[in-house]
Formats: structure tokens, sequence, C-alpha cells
């Protein structure tokens, strides 16, 4: 069996010009990786995990509650961050009653990050940054526009994130664990690229594999694993019954190929571990 230095090598073969690649344990070490570690590239969707966190930090420390209404019919805030609000993909005008359908929406966090940017007097981008950036020392991640899809950043900052989405030192355990739970369990809607899923789970920012199928993570990931892709062609993974974490990015946008490649990796990551 190859060991997990060589699954990762794997993944520079991807038809990617560009690609890195880490696993990170639960104890926060860096297991592996491949590729250019501090090369930046565009997150898209990806980003909304970093939002999600930011948010966390201000729940966890009562400036925010996640029972707050923010959004159109009362919708509240954790509405938003699990995709349950009723906003469509894109506008201001819902399209479901809040809580009754799992619409994945753009427009809900721009919503979040614009009510935050309001309520604080600080650019969204500078808030990201004094919350969750700076106290990671991931200087090299920055949001260059909408809190939904518009962050950059390298693999080795984001190690260090899911180095802190094993084992939080900005918020509490428990706050972090209610977070990546199911939030309004039993709703349908669509994971981009992978069709209806009866139920589609999300957390609080975070996709929640469940029982999906199919799915990008692997026929082997626990059903807690949770994280998020980006239609840039990443995604950062964590499984707490493996005890690790992965971060793949590339410079190639996801299409088939990648609906492909990144199951069957993460597979062999989690055979390998």
């Amino acid at each position: 069996m190859p060991g997990l230095e060589d699954v990762l090598q794997e993944a520079l073969d991807w038809p990617a010009d560009n690609v890195a690649v880490a696993v990170v344990t639960a104890d926060g070490a860096l297991a592996a990786g491949a590729g250019e570690p501090d090369r930046p590239f565009p997150l898209a969707s990806v980003t909304k995990m970093l939002t999600a966190y930011a948010v966390l930090v201000e729940v966890d420390a009562g400036t925010l509650r996640w029972d707050r209404s923010l959004g159109p019919e009362g919708s509240t805030l954790a509405h938003l961050a699990s995709h349950a609000s009723g906003l469509p993909f894109e506008g201001d005008v819902p399209v479901a009653r809040p809580g009754t359908r799992r619409i994945y929406s753009n427009a809900a966090f721009d919503l979040i990050g614009r009510t935050i940017a309001a309520e604080s007097g600080l650019p969204f981008a500078d808030h990201l940054a004094e919350a969750l950036l700076v106290p990671l020392g991931m200087a090299g991640t920055r949001l260059l526009g909408s809190p939904a899809a518009d962050a950059v950043a390298t693999a080795a900052d984001l190690a260090r994130f899911a180095a802190e989405l094993q084992a939080p030192t900005l918020v509490r355990p428990d706050s972090l664990a209610a977070a990546v739970s199911v939030a309004f369990p039993g709703l349908d809607g669509v994971v981009p690229g992978f069709g209806r899923q009866r139920p589609n789970d999300w957390g609080l920012g975070y996709e929640v594999r469940g029982t999906k199928s199919p799915h990008w993570t692997g026929a082997a990931s626990s059903p807690r694993t949770f994280g998020h892709f980006g239609r840039a062609g990443t995604f950062v993974w964590v499984d707490p019954d493996a005890g690790a974490a992965c971060v793949a990015l590339t410079d190639r946008d996801f299409g088939p190929w990648a609906a492909q490649a990144w199951p069957a990796f993460t597979d062999r990551v989690l055979a390998a571990l």
C-alpha cells in the first residue's frame, strides 16, 4: 500500500498547471504535503469556511447570536450560514420560506458580510483578518471581495486553518462542534456538481457529508466529515473519525475531472492514514 506522501504526490498529476495538497492530523501536525505550499490560489467557495469561522468567533464571544434575525422573512444568522434561509444563489428575493429547503446561496454569505461590516465599521475583509487570519498566522490569505467566494490563500495557510478546525484555539470546542453538526436536519437540496441529495446536510457554514451519494469526498469518508469545495478546483475536508484533514488547491476549475479524481484520492488518503 502506498504511503501518505506517495498518495499526495499522485495529486500533482491532476490536469492542472499547479496543485498543492496537505494532510493535517488531529493534533495539528502537518502529516504530509506536495506541491508549492506558499503559492496563492483563488479559493472560490472554500472562502465560506473562513467567513463562517470568523462569524463563529463573534458568536462564541457573545457579540452575535445564531438565532438573530438577519434575512428576509425573519431568517436567522443560522439559516443564512446553513443555506436554509430561502435566498437564491444570487439575489435578495427569497424563493422559499426559511427552514424549508437547502438552497445553496452566495447571497446569504454576502448578507452576513454586509451586516458585520455595517455594525463593526470595518470592511468585512478587515474583520476576517482580525478575527481569524492574523491570530492563526495566515499571512498568505486575503479576501478580495465577496465573503462567499473571493478569498485567495496558500496550502500552508489552509493547513493552519485545518489544524484549528480539529483543535480550536480561537473558540470553545463545543461551539465548533455545534457549528459542524447538522443545522435544520432533514432538508433536501442540491450539492452543486453532484445533484440532489436527500437529505442535503449542512452545518453553520460547512457541508456535512452524512449519507450523500455521489459526493466529492470518498466512499470511506465518515458521515461526520465536514468541509467545502470551490469552483476554482479547491477543497478542504475534515474527517473527525479519521483524525485528519485534507487541503487541496489547484488552478483548474472544478469539472468532471475533479468529480472523478477527488473521491478516489480521498479514499487513498484515508487508507494511507
